[in-house]
Order: structure tokens, then sequence, then C-alpha cells
């Protein structure tokens, strides 16, 4: 198992110093501080440690080395386990769903990281908690315990998720722009599937966001009444998700408008083309018909009768002029 970072905190000093994962047992028992084990991958190692060390519950553990796709919550005892999720854009429209594991406890946190596809770099999972470290090492910031921790984390996951919602503001902006200046209909069918990867991503962050507010519902719920500064950071966590699942939802139907204004115009024009189909389909069906059955008693190998020739490219000339005439009167063309 490879450990990214082991940190203690002093509770009277505010101290953040780097420890070991051999102090782990030791720094558990000293109540004059807290510590935060931040783990890159889990595996069977990691698994092991949190049974053995943190005491965790299996089913947790089990959790943290298996993959999840939805947000998840579980309360045992004074420890919170929570599993969070973000989307990260892959190729081809394709999301990644980045997994964030959180064990929350009066004098430790732990999180874990993945596991992940192979495609989505090591780096991206790790953004939020190593911001925070380098803010504790440096000083700059130093979380009053392990919920604050946990809150500070989650912000800024949110704050991630709202940045793409924001680069996918400016996708929906610039795919409006096309609509209207019908960049678009040249190649209707790579338009709309840049609309739909655009809507694809949108959804799948209203989704997490939506399925993450109701996790925090919960964990208010369950760990409100036992501090009031716990109660705080979870309810603003869940109101930060609201905020960002409701603005998502609004772009989400800004973009559903924009696609069916360009998938009704699209339709009005073959719509329109269709009917334009149909009248040359009834004007030639007629001249098709009599030239089929009098042609070849007109004109012959041998000779042409010119007289019905002519009589017969009048009358299909006129059956012709008669049909538009009657199309034109139906507002078909």
């Amino acid at each position: 198992m490879a450990v990214q970072r082991v940190l203690w905190v002093d509770r009277a000093s505010g101290a953040v110093t780097k420890r070991t994962e051999a102090e782990l047992p030791a720094l558990l028992a000293d109540p004059s501080g807290w510590l935060w084990l931040d783990v890159p991958e889990p595996d069977e190692q990691t698994a092991a440690l949190l049974a053995e060390v943190f005491k965790a519950h299996p089913a947790a553990v089990a959790d943290v080395v298996e993959r999840n796709h939805v947000p998840r919550l579980h309360a045992y005892g004074d420890t919170l386990f929570l599993v969070l999720l973000r989307p990260e854009a892959g190729l081809g429209g394709h999301m990644h769903y980045l997994e964030l594991d959180q064990f929350i406890a009066a004098n430790y946190l732990v999180t874990t990281h993945g596991p992940r596809n192979l495609e989505v770099p090591l780096e991206r999972l790790l953004e939020e908690t190593d911001e925070l470290a380098d803010r504790m090492l440096s000083g700059r910031y130093v979380p009053s315990g392990p919920w604050a921790a946990s809150h500070r984390i989650a912000s800024a996951l949110a704050i991630t998720e709202e940045r793409s919602v924001n680069r996918l503001a400016r996708e929906v902006g610039g795919l409006e722009q096309q609509v209207l200046g019908h960049a678009g209909d040249n190649n209707p069918q790579a338009f709309l599937e840049e609309l739909f990867h655009t809507r694809h991503a949108l959804l799948t962050v209203r989704t997490m966001t939506m399925q993450t507010a109701e996790i925090y519902g919960r964990a208010i719920g369950l760990m409100g009444d036992t501090d009031p500064g716990v109660r705080k950071v979870l309810r603003d966590n869940k109101d930060a998700y609201d905020r960002l699942s409701r603005i998502t939802s609004s772009q989400l139907d800004y973009l559903s408008g924009v696609t069916e204004y360009y998938r009704a115009r699209t339709d009005t024009k073959m719509t329109i083309a269709a009917e334009r189909l149909a009248v040359i389909a009834a004007i030639t069906l007629p001249v098709t018909a009599i030239s089929s059955v009098l042609g070849m008693n007109v004109i012959v190998n041998q000779s042409t009768d010119w007289l019905w020739l002519g009589i017969l490219l009048a009358v299909m000339i006129a059956l012709s002029l008669v049909l538009l005439r009657w199309a034109k009167r139906q507002g078909w063309w």
C-alpha cells in the first residue's frame, strides 16, 4: 500500500506535522490532537489497515476497495463513512466517476481515492486533498478537526463540479450560436452528437449533485445532533450541492430548448422536402402511366406515329400543368 500522507494536528497549538504509518496506533490513542490519513489507491493492505487499526466495519472496508457508482453513507456509532463522486470528462463524451471515500470520526479523518480508470491520471483524483494538505502544511489553513477537514474537501469537490458546469455552459452558448447561425445544418448528424454529448455531461453532473445532496441530508439526520459544529458543516455541504444541482438543471433545461429548436427546424425542413417529393410524384405518376401504356404503340422500332406522339406529349404537358396548379392551391409548394 502506498500511503500518500499521514498528518497530525495538535489541537492546542494547531501545528501540523507529517507522521508515518507505523505511528498510527499511537496517534489514535493520543487525545491531544487528531490525524488525517490519505490513501491514493486502496488495496488489500489498505483494507487490513482500516480493519485492524481503525476498527472499520467490514462492509465499509469492502466499499473502499470496490468501485461505487452512487454516493453512499453509513454511520457506525460516532464514525461516518461517506462515499463522494465527481465527474471527469473522457474521450468520446464518456464521463468517468472519480471516487473519494471518507471515514470521519472525532479524532481522525481517513480519505481514500479510487478505484480509478487507468485513462484518468492519479493526480486528478488527488487535487482536492493535495490542496488541503498544502494549505495545512504551510500554515495557511488548519482545520479545527476532522469534520472541518471533511467539509473543506467536499466543498472543493463541489467547486470543481461548479467549474465543470461553467465550462459546459460555455459549450451550450457556443452550440446556441451555431444553431441560430445555421452552422450545424451542413452536418446535422455530427452536430446532434455534439448536442447530446454536452447534454450527457450535464445530466451526469446533475445526477451526482442531486444524489450527494440527498446523502448529506441523511448525514444531518444521523449526525446533526452530536455537535452544532458538525451540523453546520453538513448543512453547508448540502446547501452547496443543492444549489449546484439547481444550476445544472436550469442549464440542462436551456440546452433542451436549444436542441428542441434545432430539431424542430430540421424536422420542418424534412417535412417540406417530403411535400415537394410528393408533388413531384403526383405530377410524374400519370405521365409515367400514359407513356408506359401507349408509348410502345406510338413509337416502335420501324416507325413513329408523329401525330399521336404530338397528341400524347400535349396531353402529358397539360396534365402536368393541371396537377401543378392543383398542388399550388393545396399549398404544397
